[in-house]
């Protein structure tokens, strides 16, 4: 039987690492804000999937400015963010009820593919939980104050989200007190004690954190 399918989409940056007075999840890229890019790649995957958009309070009025200018008018579930990413993100689950799958994702990163968002729900139908994650490109070194050591990259990737869990897995996993470890959901889950599945995700799946990653993402988008 097909589960149905959510996307918690987690948008509440403050642009302060791009050094932009306007929050990231609204700088314009490549005609439109990100989080547009990033909401209609969840739409274009499916119209029947059910968005949760978690933002700041004070940014709902920027985002209902946003949805009137591009004429957006897919329905979505509006929800205040939180002091932290955990905090958000179980304000989030608080707005989905009934059993299913949910897709959580970084408005932030509006380069996600359709295909990697299928890939999630499918795996984490299986395996309750689906991460996306990539292989290290270069070298990296383990350091203390004192020296530094190289480490075997192939045993070591980097997380991207959408981040896909069982509704009921995830919901339990985060009535779990937060601590400065849980820095995604898979390690919150993790600290549930269930097993994290990876999958393959994208080195074009990037996250909008510094100025060239615009720029980056600019070029990415005109190439397509």
């Amino acid at each position: 039987m097909h589960s149905k399918e959510y996307a918690l989409i987690v948008a509440g940056g403050k642009g302060t690492r791009i050094k932009s007075k306007v929050p990231k999840q609204f700088l314009e890229l490549h005609g439109k804000p990100v989080l547009l890019h990033t909401l209609e790649t969840f739409y274009r995957y499916s119209d029947s999937i059910t968005v949760v958009l978690v933002l700041p309070e004070d940014d709902f009025a920027v985002w209902a400015d946003i949805c009137k200018k591009y004429n957006f008018t897919k329905p979505v579930i509006l929800q205040g963010g939180g002091e932290t990413r955990f905090q958000s993100v179980k304000n989030g689950l608080s707005k989905i009820e009934g059993p299913g799958l949910v897709a959580i994702h970084d408005g932030v990163r509006p380069l996600v593919s359709e295909d990697i968002i299928g890939a999630s729900f499918r795996l984490a139908a299986v395996h309750q939980s689906a991460v996306a994650a990539v292989r290290l490109k270069e070298s990296i070194r383990i350091t203390d104050q004192d020296n530094t050591k190289a480490v075997d990259r192939s045993r070591f990737r980097l997380i991207q989200t959408p981040q896909t869990f069982s509704i009921d897995l995830i919901k339990q996993a985060y009535q779990l007190k937060e601590d400065a470890t849980m820095t995604d959901d898979a390690s919150v889950v993790e600290r549930l004690g269930h097993t994290i599945s990876l999958f393959e995700g994208s080195y074009e799946n990037i996250k909008i954190t510094t100025p060239e990653d615009l720029i980056v993402a600019e070029a990415l988008l005109k190439s397509t």
